[in-house]
């Protein structure tokens, strides 16, 4: 493999490797947001209503084990899925640049993967397609979410992150809307969302820049780079603490969310409080109200800490908000309390979206693995995929059910928003 220069026999720094420095437009910041509209589609279209629903034809008997292995094996895809084409994407050279290429290709792969899960009738056929989506799925993501610190300044992060957060909780709802009163079967909901996600990402990746990455400039590969966050001293230290506060709330907020829908089924009896209706209608509500209270807060708190430069405080903050509606479920498993927890959380989670985005971009450690890096940092939020089934599926089977089940996911959640203060590099 050829040698790097030496750093002085480099060209000047460039465009693509530059810290950002102008303040980028509406335009963008809505044209990213949309194509991220499509990814969060093509995540929770399938994990809210199309797969448990697909899983329960399937095994009704088993349901709640087998959902756990297609989520577990799909987010271990996205494990391995996300860092490594993170670190392609920062070595791609070529005249359409370094991310847009990665979006496209991710959109197409996410899109006929879901039209593969369309006509799958066994739990081996649902578990292949799911990980195929979610290999492609999370290549997109590596690109896009890069998109922040590659274009972005510090000083409009949290601003930028927070509206980019938005259409991830407009994704929950849109897509549920979809498959559960635009299509009418499971099979025209997989082809929809399918449909939906390339159309949403190519406004962005036609009329946006991404600079070129000059090939003087490609780093070698080298796999073990791939786990910068492993070693929590020297350089790595804040990247590795903010990287395991994610892991802990978002293991939390997996293990509250996997078995909603049955937890409305089972524990609530929705369709016992209102004949007529199924507990799919119930989670879209709570899911409209969880959306409303997060659009409400995510910019103003993004614009806050921007203002404020506080990130690590806001982050704790709605680490320890974000544990009280687990504690809600765990001890009152009634609907009107469900509604009130929709809301607590997605005020707390409004917050941490846009601020703690701000804050992982202010401590990756080089601008030329920018998307590995945060492909690293994704794997706070797809591991927890993994490891959120081994823990849920056998707590709620056991004598506490739910009420442990929650009871955990609160005690995780708090421990994550209590370990932020260990990052020490942002305020």
């Amino acid at each position: 493999m050829t040698a790097v220069p030496p750093a002085s026999d480099l060209p000047a720094v460039p465009a693509a490797l530059a810290e950002p420095v102008a303040r980028v437009r509406a335009r963008w910041v809505a044209l990213i947001s949309l194509a991220n509209l499509a990814l969060w589609m093509g995540y929770f279209g399938p994990l809210q209503v199309l797969l448990p629903e697909q899983v329960a034809g399937i095994d009704p008997e088993g349901k709640e084990i087998a959902l756990a292995w297609v989520t577990g094996l799909g987010a271990a895809v996205a494990m391995v899925a996300t860092p490594l084409a993170g670190a392609l994407s920062d070595r791609t050279t070529g005249r359409f640049g370094r991310r847009h290429p990665w979006t496209v290709g991710g959109a197409a792969g996410g899109a006929l993967a879901l039209g593969f899960l369309a006509f799958q009738d066994s739990l081996a056929g649902v578990i292949a397609g799911w990980c195929l989506a979610q290999g492609a799925l999370n290549a997109m993501q590596a690109a896009l979410t890069a998109g922040v610190p590659d274009h972005v300044p510090v000083r409009q992060r949290g601003e930028v992150s927070g509206w980019i957060g938005v259409p991830q909780s407009l994704g929950v709802v849109v897509a549920v809307v979809l498959v559960t009163y635009v299509a009418t079967t499971l099979r025209s909901g997989y082809f929809l969302i399918a449909a939906l996600i390339p159309l949403c990402v190519l406004p962005f990746v036609l009329a946006t820049s991404d600079p070129p990455l000059p090939r003087a400039h490609r780093r070698p590969f080298r796999l073990p780079r791939l786990a910068p966050a492993a070693g929590a001293a020297g350089a790595y230290r804040d990247f590795a603490w903010a990287w395991t506060t994610r892991f802990l709330m978002q293991l939390g907020n997996s293990i509250a969310l996997l078995y909603l829908l049955y937890f409305l089924t089972d524990a609530v009896g929705y369709e016992r409080l209102f004949p007529g209706q199924d507990a799919a209608q119930g989670l879209l509500v709570l899911i409209l109200i969880y959306t409303a209270a997060v659009v409400l807060t995510t910019v103003v708190a993004g614009i806050v800490s921007d203002r404020l430069g506080r990130r690590r405080t806001l982050v704790t903050i709605s680490g320890l908000v974000s544990a009280v509606p687990a504690l809600m479920l765990a001890f009152w498993p009634t609907w009107p309390v469900t509604v009130a927890a929709a809301v607590v959380l997605g005020v707390g989670f409004g917050v941490y979206l846009s601020v703690d985005n701000a804050l992982v971009t202010q401590v990756l450690p080089s601008a030329a693995g920018r998307a590995k890096d945060l492909g690293v940092i994704n794997i706070a939020a797809s591991g927890p995929q993994v490891l959120g089934p081994v823990i849920a599926g056998p707590v709620v089977a056991g004598p506490g059910g739910y009420t442990a089940l929650y009871l955990t996911s609160a005690g995780l959640t708090v421990l994550g928003a209590v370990l932020v203060r260990r990052i020490r590099s942002v305020p």
